[in-house]
This record gives C-alpha cells, structure tokens and sequence, in this order.
C-alpha cells in the first residue's frame, strides 16, 4: 500500500538524455500547480534511475520524455509493476501505446486511422510500394517507436533517406489538411473530454509540435471529431486516466485518427481555463482510489 495517497510523483527526462535540455520544466509546472492547489504533493523523479517509487500515491510518466532513445523503458515498466508502483496509466497500456503498431489493431476494432504500411525498415522500395498502395507519392514516414517528430520526415520521390527511421517504421500518406485545417488534439482526463486543440505547422513545414514552432490554437470539436476520438478510446479497450487524442482529416474529409497518445502527452493545459482543474481532479480521485 502507498504510504500515501496524496503523494504524486511525475516522471521526467534524464538531464544527460536526449531531451534533458528542453522545454520539460515548463510543462511540469503547468501540471504541477493544479495537482498542488487540489491538496496532492507533487514530485519530480528521472524515469531512467530506477528510483524507489512505491511511497507515491500515484506515478505518472506524463513528462517520460526519451523513452524512445534514453534507457530501458520496457525494462523499467517491469520492474514497476514487480515492485507494485502505482503508475498511471497502468504499465500494460505504457508498453503497448509506446508502439504504434496498435493502430493495426485499433483499426481491426473499427477504429479510423490514417491509411499505414508497416515496415521493418525505410527504403526506397518500401516507400514506392506504398505509394503505390495509397495512389500518392507524398508520404510520411516515422520509428514505430518515436515521439516529438523523431525521425519523422516527408518524402516523394527523389528526396534523400538520411532522416528517415533506421528501425521498424511506418508510412502513411501525407494528408494535405494537416497543413491548412491541421491536427486536431483531443484531450480525454478520466475517460471524460476536456479541451481540444488545432495545431498547425509553420509555412514549409509539416511538424506541428512546440518544438517545431507550431502554431497551437483552442478548438471546438465537431460532432464527428469527437465521435472519431470517442472510437479510438473504445479500441483502447480500457480506462484510461489520460489521453490525447490526435485526429486529422482525410482526403474525404473524414477525420482519421493519428495517435493516441497514452504514455507521455503534453497536455496544453494553458489553452482552456478550466482544463487544470479538471486534470488535477481526475487524478487526485485516482491516486485516493482503493
């Protein structure tokens, strides 16, 4: 049993990772203010050390960043759940979700996803055959296993590979409306909606992500937005504390879901007054849950 429940640690960046230098700090402080006002302590600790962390009420890996390049993740989520950490969300959805394969099973489920080929590696020929298959050349292509854009590049015949994945990868075909209606992001605490964003990338660009300079924007989502995100949490097939939900439109006009981001989400928690509020309820009933 948790020493106590109104004890929250957050996990973090290695600060000799990847992403040790970045703008995490300013994301934590955003989650934290809440998390504190509602009564709960909240603390930082380095996913990548192995820190004792059975004493926390409830462990959240929101600010994990690097999973996918620093240190032993699935590792780590083993060594969690044999020690009886109470990580939210729970270690079995952290290991799937860090994969995005499971859009191939979400998409079994009925969920709408962006057409993809998965692949064990980028090449030219692998790119060719799926453009073939979704009858355009502009293509995107990403690690299975990636976060922020990482390897992520737009390709079309002719266009170099030296950014591309080097492991398991996926491709998908660029869908125009990211650029001009952009990536709708659909934010779910509790299982419940909170607040939505439109993320657009700067001209030329494809990337929508702060890192990038995305130009982020509340968004009121349309009946059939929240419909398509509703489907993907229903493939998910289990309660989820918090979720981002990354939708965009398709040559149809349909909205098609992108990821599901369970693992570690910025939450933009700044772009809706009422949305700390609710962040921080949603897990101070979790962490106080039998």
């Amino acid at each position: 049993m948790p020493s106590n429940r109104n004890a929250i640690s957050i996990l973090v960046p290695a600060a000799n990772g990847a992403y040790g230098g970045s703008r995490w700090p300013e994301v934590l402080a955003r989650m934290t203010a809440p998390l504190a006002a509602a009564g709960l302590a909240v603390e930082a600790a380095d996913w990548t050390t192995g820190a004792n962390l059975t004493g926390f009420g409830l462990v959240l890996p929101l600010l994990a960043w690097g999973y996918h390049r620093d240190g032993d993740w699935g590792g780590q989520l083993d060594r969690w759940a044999a020690a009886g950490v109470r990580l939210q969300n729970a270690p079995a959805v952290l290991r799937w979700n860090a994969d995005k394969f499971y859009l191939a099973a979400f998409e079994a489920k009925g969920a709408p996803i962006v057409p993809t080929a998965f692949v064990d590696r980028i090449t030219d020929t692998a790119l060719r055959e799926a453009a073939a298959r979704f009858g355009t050349d502009r293509l995107i292509a990403k690690p299975r296993v990636s976060a922020g854009a990482y390897r992520t590049i737009r390709w079309s015949p002719g266009i170099a590979l030296d950014d591309a994945p080097v492991d398991a990868a996926m491709i998908q075909p660029f869908l125009p409306d990211v650029l001009d209606g952009g990536e709708l992001s659909l934010l779910y605490f509790g299982g419940r909606f909170s607040h939505a964003l439109r993320k657009r990338p700067q001209p030329g660009d494809f990337r929508v992500q702060p890192e990038y300079d995305g130009i982020i924007t509340p968004h009121d989502p349309a009946a059939d937005e929240l419909a398509a995100a509703e489907a993907a949490l229903a493939a998910a097939g289990e309660p989820l504390l918090y979720a981002r939900v990354d939708l965009v439109r398709d040559l149809a006009g349909r909205p098609v879901l992108m990821e599901l981001e369970a693992v570690e989400p910025d939450l933009f928690l700044q772009y809706d007054p009422a949305a700390p509020a609710r962040f921080a309820a949603a897990v101070a009933a979790a962490a106080r849950r039998p």
